[in-house]
């Protein structure tokens, strides 16, 4: 077991969830990432040993055949699967936080009806606040629903859905002004609205098109798609909860655990990066010793590790906040923006100990150093979460005068 970012106090089933874990990604994940992430080919095989080993039902309910653990379970098990490619983590993350949502926002036949087949990986989870022109503005969303009879007509297009084509469940976040009086507030006029509809691309519903995926610099093999909604019904049991006017918090709640699972991404990505630079420098050789044994590439390894322990440690209390049931966004959005940030640091370290081969796809190091970035405008930008962490600490410390 490497030494860092160990986390202590981990129950012997949590020990035993990661250990499983990490087996799965040195053995079925690792091997196979570059090659898959090159041809950006959805790891089926992946994704089917994944709902094998129960992943997907990781933090559901008992009740509703999950295995009910805590959000730094799952953190920790993100972490290793993004160690391994973090294309795999961002499959499960959207499924768990459209799954968190239901859980903790959907009325009691929303549960019954979903939750046990998410649990399964029957029912996979996509989720959807960003528009073409609005970028981290959710307050901007111009989609639309309207009330009719016994249905809600949907209009307009949604950008960036991590699996938008594999999903057959996304909760897409629009405004409804029902109830709403002209002047009330942008995020009080939202809705969350689950909607079902077929895997693939093309028209998967009437009304409901995915028009293929977005070709990306990286975060490959998982797809990323558009959403456009043309007039598509959707039952007024199908709104999260029950009530409009409640879907930008039912999101901001979601997107609160999403942040803690971007920061164990980049942990995991950081973690991968500095096992692959520590291990390289130990076996190339320059002016007739190892380069490890040179002062400037010990010096990069060092601030690496300080890194990668870091960010960790910021994670793994994140989490452990929101577990207690404590607010975390400022522990998140910390953790978020530290990770991510950290992690294209020690990627680009690795980078340079790797020297011309860094440039090379027969390297590992290539593929990471294409990943990071993604890391950093996920979940709300490093300016995002700056904004969120200053606002924060001003509640916090208000000034007595």
């Amino acid at each position: 077991m490497a030494r860092l970012a160990q986390t202590a106090g981990l129950s012997d089933i949590q020990q035993e969830i990661l250990s499983t874990v990490r087996d799965f990604v040195d053995k079925e994940i690792i091997p196979v990432a570059t090659e898959l992430e090159h041809r950006d080919e959805y790891p089926q095989a992946i994704v089917d040993g994944l709902k094998e080993l129960g992943l997907f039902g990781l933090m559901i309910p008992e009740e509703y055949g999950g295995l009910g653990e805590s959000l730094l379970t799952y953190a920790l098990c993100v972490e290793e699967i993004a160690r391994g490619w973090m294309s795999v983590s961002g499959i499960i993350n959207t499924h768990f936080i459209v799954a968190y949502m239901l859980k903790q926002h959907g009325t009691q036949e929303q549960k019954d009806h979903f939750l046990p087949r998410m649990a399964a990986g029957d029912v996979r989870g996509a989720f959807s606040m960003s528009e073409p022109a609005l970028g981290s503005d959710v307050s901007a969303i111009t989609s639309k629903a309207v009330r009719d009879g016994d249905e809600y007509v949907l209009t307009g297009q949604k950008m960036w859905l991590t699996n938008g084509g594999t999903s057959n469940l996304v909760a897409v976040l629009v405004r409804s002004d029902e109830g709403h009086p002209e002047g009330t507030a942008p995020h009080k006029s939202m809705t969350t609205f689950l909607i079902e509809k077929e895997p693939g691309f093309g028209e998967v519903r009437p009304g409901l098109t995915i028009p293929g995926k977005i070709d990306k610099m990286g975060y490959k093999g998982v797809d990323t798609t558009e959403l456009i909604m043309d007039g598509l019904r959707i039952p007024a049991d199908r709104v999260l909860g029950g009530a409009t006017g409640r879907g930008f918090y039912q999101m901001m709640d979601g997107v609160e655990v999403g942040r803690v699972n971007v920061a164990a991404r980049g942990c995991g990505v950081a973690q991968r990066a500095f096992e692959l630079g520590v291990s390289y420098a130990q076996q190339r050789h320059t002016f007739g010793k190892p380069i490890a044994q040179h002062q400037a590439i010990q010096f990069k390894l060092a601030e690496m590790a300080t890194k990668v322990e870091a960010a960790h440690a910021m994670m793994v209390n994140a989490a452990r906040k929101k577990d207690s049931g404590e607010r975390n966004d400022l522990e998140a959005g910390m953790a978020k923006y530290l990770a991510s940030e950290y992690c294209k640091e020690v990627v680009e370290d690795a980078f340079r100990i790797h020297g011309g081969y860094g440039f090379s796809k027969e390297y590992e190091i290539e593929r990471l150093y294409r990943e990071a970035p993604m890391l950093l405008i996920g979940e709300g930008t490093a300016e995002i979460q700056k904004m969120i962490i200053g606002r924060r600490l001003l509640e916090e410390y208000k000034f007595q005068g």
